[in-house]
């Protein structure tokens, strides 16, 4: 299929998605402050590992002013707890499901063991749940690949042989992601290195993740999602909501120094894509200095104007606020939205303030750039909508849809190949356990958002992205997908078997 200049420019610059509005009066935009997500206490230590308890169970937050809204959440909250934890040390996550549904954790980047990836069916079911309810839940799962099926509990183990990195956790259950991940099952995991404790750059709290997520309401507070079964129908693009969250909250206010700040930047949204620019009173706005992306630090900083971001991304950047008067605003702007979201959130000078930090010529001395070479595999993968048969169209890849038996590769571990993803529509390809670089894209260099090692790679639309991919970590099952949830939901993912 070939589209004119004026039509791909018209798909590539918004969001695959519809609207899906709330009901009820919306928050006027920067009425709140931003809220910082706690960060998690491991309960103790034992045999080289950190052993942390997390719960998923609801909870009453106030995200819209005035009004309650109850959230899945990990220990009831969203996001749930910041998890800060160590290159090379295991983290133990012992996970209780105290909600009334299934539920399955995926480390998002993390270079994790099978067993604890976070396959979409290997199942934890609630702590209520009993032995006959437990049972049905492999029904309809019969195969040679089965899911592992937990009943309250289940440790997640993470060994974390990988740089320092900003990383998230979010559900990840067979064809139900979309709306649990929109309820609040998602929050920040971040990695730590010896090699990055160096580094002169903003730190303590001046060091801030944002996570970026679009909802909708109900006019009590509620969340707003299509019925399952019926949102597929009404919204097989993906679902935008309508209210911009930063860290749980509608277009909040940060007050800062006028001074530098880290900011870890995470899209957390279903479908919603960013273009984050600045933007200050009287027209004067400001640039980002990039360094960190999925995998980790980049190899040099890169100033940028502007900040692509397609879900499941994420961006390290330094703001320098020490150019502005006190008392400046400025505002953070998604440019390829409408309306009222295309702000996103403002920062508030408030003060001077002493900084020791700076950001180095040089980030990182082990950046390892991968270059293609003679006899390297060469695999594709399509990411598009295909007819079924039977008046059903569904996202496959390479024309199928998800099923637990079918491998589409096996790459050996240690190895690198040649990945090509081109798609139909927007398909931010994510693969787990193995990071990539981009090589190429619509048969040009990379564009400034595929820097770094990546887990995560935005395909637009009738576009080929070019990626190595390297394979260290285990042996065993893992996924690519397309990480527009309600697209995974319609079982566009596939299986890969390392060997």
């Amino acid at each position: 299929m070939t589209v004119g200049a004026a039509g791909w420019s018209r798909l590539a610059g918004a969001s695959t998605g519809r609207i899906l509005a709330s009901k009820g009066p919306l928050p006027k935009p920067f009425g709140v402050p931003l809220p910082v997500p706690p960060v998690a206490r491991p309960v103790r230590s034992e045999r080289g590992a950190d052993v942390y308890e997390v719960e998923q169970r609801e909870g009453r937050v106030e995200i819209l002013p005035g009004r309650k809204t109850t959230v899945w959440g990990y220990d009831g909250i969203f996001p749930g707890p910041t998890f800060a934890a160590r290159s090379g040390r295991r983290t133990v996550l012992q996970v209780r499901n105290s909600l009334t549904v299934p539920t399955v954790t995926h480390l998002h980047g993390g270079v994790t063991p099978p067993e604890s990836d976070g396959y979409p069916t290997d199942l934890l079911l609630p702590a209520r749940c009993s032995p006959g309810r437990a049972r049905e839940a492999h029904s309809g799962m019969a195969s040679a690949h089965e899911g592992r099926v937990a009943v309250g509990y289940r440790d997640y183990e993470y060994p974390l042989p990988q740089r320092a990195a900003t990383l998230w956790y979010h559900d990840h259950r067979m064809d139900h992601s979309a709306p649990q991940v929109w309820r609040g099952l998602a929050g920040f995991f971040l990695i730590g290195d010896q090699e990055e404790d160096r580094l002169p750059l903003p730190g303590g709290k001046r060091d801030i993740p944002l996570m970026l997520c679009d909802r909708s309401f109900e006019e009590d507070g509620s969340f707003r999602y299509p019925a399952h079964g019926h949102g597929h129908d009404a919204f097989p693009d993906g679902v935008l909501g309508d209210v911009q969250l930063v860290n749980g909250a509608p277009w909040p206010v940060l007050e800062v120094s006028a001074t530098r700040y880290r900011f870890r930047l995470l899209n957390a949204s279903n479908a919603r894509r960013y273009r984050l620019r600045l933007g200050a009173e009287g027209g004067r706005g400001g640039r980002f200095v990039q360094i960190g992306s999925d995998g980790g630090l980049l190899d040099a900083p890169r100033p940028l104007d502007t900040v692509d971001m397609a879900p499941g991304e994420r961006c390290d950047v330094v703001l320098d606020f020490a150019g502005f008067p006190t008392g400046s605003r400025i505002t953070l702007r998604n440019t390829v939205a409408e309306g009222s979201m295309r702000d996103v959130m403002r920062f508030h000078v408030v003060r001077k303030a002493r900084d020791d930090s700076r950001i180095p010529a040089r980030l990182t001395a082990s950046f390892d750039k991968l270059t293609p070479s003679k006899g390297m595999p060469v695999r594709a993968f399509d990411f598009r909508r295909t007819d079924t048969g039977e008046d059903r169209q569904m996202w496959t890849v390479n024309g199928r849809p998800f099923s637990t038996d079918t491998v589409l590769a096996s790459p050996r571990l240690g190895s690198v190949e040649r990945w090509r993803f081109s798609s139909d529509f927007h398909h931010p390809v994510h693969v787990h356990l193995a990071q990539f670089q981009v090589v190429a894209r619509g048969g040009r260099p990379p564009a400034p958002a595929d820097a770094g090692w990546k887990d995560t790679v935005d395909v637009r639309p009738y576009e080929v992205v070019e990626v190595l991919v390297r394979f260290t970590g285990y042996k065993g099952r893992y996924m690519l997908h397309c990480h527009n949830l309600e697209h995974e939901d319609m079982a566009m993912m596939g299986n890969f078997q390392v060997v």
